[in-house]
């Protein structure tokens, strides 16, 4: 059995999981994406733009984040913020992540 590639996959449906949460929580201000993955990347988290722009469209179709652009710079750029619609989502899911979280703590613990 190959255990890298097993853990590499299964890092990667976790990551998955957990990147909503993360994108949500930094957009309670308004950002643009490089600005984002650069946020990430600060607390050791690193994302590729191919993976964060998709989520981020994805979150404003559901109503998750809201996007206007700038064009008052040279170079353009799209910023995005959460709504008040991903606000209590954001909530509901972090609530679910600390409890989820602690139970299994108590569980590896064992």
């Amino acid at each position: 059995m190959n255990y890298d590639e097993v853990v590499s996959g299964l890092i990667l449906e976790l990551r998955r999981g957990t990147l909503i949460i993360l994108v949500l929580s930094q957009l309670k201000k308004q950002m643009y994406g490089y600005s984002l993955v650069k946020a990430l990347q600060n607390c050791n988290i690193s994302i590729e733009a191919n993976t964060i722009y998709p989520l981020m469209r994805r979150l404003e179709s559901q109503g998750l984040l809201k996007s206007e652009w700038d064009t008052g710079e040279a170079k353009p750029r799209k910023y995005y913020q959460i709504t008040q619609d991903g606000a209590i989502v954001l909530e509901k899911i972090t609530k679910y992540w600390k409890e989820f979280s602690k139970n299994l703590d108590i569980l590896l613990e064992d």
